[in-house]
């Protein structure tokens, strides 16, 4: 019999060898994320069937908002100390304001998608509706963004926690001087996302999220955005997987170009609609739109896009739509 003396000894630490490193397959292998983490969490496109999603309930906030700081100039009630902002001449009306939240909710769990509400946050965040902005969606989990106006900054915090709670990868939190807002942020395909920088959407902030995304296998367009324009969102609004909604006034001709050659068909917003693009699609080709938008209605139906309608249009007001007050933590690849 052999005794521990005769052994012949190996290396201090050898015994990290017995249990080695794997590095294959790697974080976002849709298996190994499943297996370490419960799910493949996140999206690798803006259309594929939707899951889960974060949204927060609309609280006191709206309640500061006084029809007194009429300002003519912008046809708005702006708050002197830059605290919040609310388009046209009158006060929100909060109980239409909750109605409609609620059916957005409401709607999105009809069709078989988790809704996971955000914390309650301090009064002072009257945007914190707009789930869509502290974060940005990519495979395999979530970026947390780093949100432009002060009235807003600090609601990363909150949202991270509500991302952290359900289980969901955080990837990546925007640092140093860069300034990412999740609504300017549209993935075209699997292989290929746009960003579009703006008044609120840095340089900076672009850089953080191509290096991220490189490593994803996903290539980033960076999209200046024109005059005050905050949103790629805004102008553009996937609805299936080769068709989206596009506002041509407000994007440059070679993205429109670079558009053609990915095969994705425009369908124009109409002018008076520009609200229509800021819809959210559950499936491909279908999709959440505000219901005061028949003409747009029309041309994506004409097209073979299924809408489902909902009224909105009070809480378009405080600056967002129905994609704002969303954001995926996790979509099936169309």
């Amino acid at each position: 019999m052999t005794s521990a003396t005769d052994v012949e000894r190996l290396p201090p630490g050898y015994y990290q060898m017995l249990c080695p490193p794997v590095a294959e397959p790697g974080f976002n292998d849709e298996r190994e994320l499943r297996k370490r983490w419960g799910a493949s969490w996140g999206s690798h496109d803006e259309v594929g069937v939707l899951r889960v999603v974060l949204m927060r309930a609309p609280g006191s906030e709206f309640e500061q908002i006084d029809a007194r700081h009429y300002d003519p100039r912008v046809d708005a009630l702006v708050d002197p100390d830059g605290g919040w902002y609310w388009t046209g001449d009158r006060a929100p009306d909060l109980e239409r304001l909750a109605e409609q939240h609620a059916g957005l909710r409401s709607t999105l769990e009809r069709e078989g998608v988790e809704v996971v509400l955000a914390e309650s946050i301090a009064p002072r965040f009257p945007k914190a509706i707009y789930t869509r902005d502290p974060l940005v969606s990519m495979p395999g989990g979530v970026v947390i963004g780093r949100l432009a106006p002060l009235m807003r900054r600090g609601e990363e915090a909150s949202i991270s926690r509500a991302v952290v709670n359900r289980g969901a990868p955080i990837l990546r939190t925007i640092v140093g001087t860069g300034m990412v807002e999740g609504g300017s942020l549209v993935k075209l395909n699997a292989t290929t996302a746009a960003y579009g920088t703006s008044i609120r959407c840095n340089e900076e902030g672009a850089e953080q999220l191509r290096e991220t995304l490189r490593w994803l296998g996903v290539e980033l367009i960076v999209v200046p955005m024109t005059g005050f324009a905050i949103h790629l969102d805004g102008r553009l609004g996937m609805v299936d997987v080769d068709k989206a909604l596009v506002d041509p006034t407000g994007l440059p001709y070679w993205f429109l170009e670079r558009l053609q050659q990915l095969e994705i068909e425009p369908i124009w917003v109409d002018p008076e609609e520009h609200w229509a693009i800021n819809c959210l699609a559950v499936a491909p080709g279908r999709v959440v739109i505000t219901d005061d938008c028949p003409k747009t209605t029309a041309a994506l139906e004409r097209r073979g896009v299924t809408v489902i309608p909902i009224p909105y249009d009070e809480i378009h007001h405080n600056g967002g739509g129905i994609h704002c007050s969303t954001m995926e933590l996790l979509r099936e690849p169309a």
